[in-house]
């Protein structure tokens, strides 16, 4: 482990693909692992798995893909959602993988969903952390994702700092120097133009009319489908996907097990670190 290089730089690499270049973050040898990152103002594929890498390149070979629109690969130009869904392969074809076992944060584990139904021979296993299902008996949109969608629409410091708050049970994880790093790509112009395809008050409202009016089964209805063992994580405290979201996941998807962490908002990676990569170590290296 000594020698290892986890740093930014020393751990960057891109590809191209038909749509355009995809830039990620490897390190470490074995079984190839995918981490998927999550969506909102200045996410990225480094900052949401940063932390976790040096513990998981130990036995694989990591992968931190950046989703197209969010800064750092090229933008597809869709919906962020779809983009990084078709990016998934895109991705896997280029490396030449045959297999991968996918970590998915938030939007990720949709994408990573999304990839168990439609290329079922190319997952091994899979883990969630938080962020899909949908809502039983709290109120949607959450308060994160109202704040969210504020913070898209007039994107001012206060308004990210509160967006941030909301992702975290400790707010001592909310450092002055995360909202710097975080202001800095969420306020740039392509960034945001990206993130209002998504969270924007009238794109959202759109996406909420075509579900309801759809002749096709939503996401959570159709995760019977999943056949890869699945993990599903989650913070108790999560005020963006709340924890009753985890039900039909966990009810539907037949070989999902699921490991709520305590004192833990949506975040469960970076906030209950060691907890979690203790308990998604055990889920993947187990026969």
């Amino acid at each position: 482990m000594g020698g290892m290089d986890t740093s930014y730089d020393g751990t960057l690499r891109e590809i191209s693909t038909d749509k355009g270049v995809l830039r990620y973050h490897e390190a470490g040898d074995g079984p190839p692992l995918l981490l998927l990152h999550g969506s909102g103002p200045g996410v990225t594929g480094w900052r949401n798995f940063r932390g976790n890498l040096a513990f998981f390149a130990q036995h694989f070979r990591c992968l931190i893909l950046e989703f197209p629109g969010f800064g750092v690969s090229d933008d597809f130009g869709g919906h962020p959602m779809l983009d990084a869904q078709a990016a998934v392969p895109a991705f896997v074809d280029a490396l030449e993988l045959d297999r991968v076992h996918v970590i998915g944060n938030s939007m990720g584990g949709g994408v990573g969903i999304n990839f168990a139904i439609n290329h079922r021979e190319r997952i091994g296993k899979l883990v969630s952390i938080g962020g899909i299902g949908t809502n039983i008996y709290s109120p949607g949109p959450s308060e994160g994702i109202r704040l969210l969608q504020e913070f898209t629409e007039d994107p001012t410091r206060q308004r990210l700092v509160d967006w941030l708050n909301s992702m975290v049970y400790d707010p001592a994880i909310v450092t002055e120097d995360l909202i710097e790093e975080r202001w800095a790509l969420a306020t740039d112009p392509d960034t945001l133009a990206s993130a209002r395809r998504m969270y924007g008050k009238a794109a959202f409202a759109a996406m909420t009319k075509m579900m309801r009016n759809a002749d096709f089964p939503l996401p959570w209805a159709i995760m019977h489908k999943v056949k890869a063992p699945t993990l599903l994580t989650w913070g108790r405290d999560d005020r963006v996907s709340p924890l009753d979201m985890s039900l039909i996941p966990m009810r539907t998807i037949p070989n999902a097990e699921l490991h709520v962490f305590p004192n833990c908002g949506h975040w469960v990676m970076i906030e209950a670190k060691q907890a979690f990569e203790a308990v998604v170590m055990n889920f993947l290296q187990r026969d």
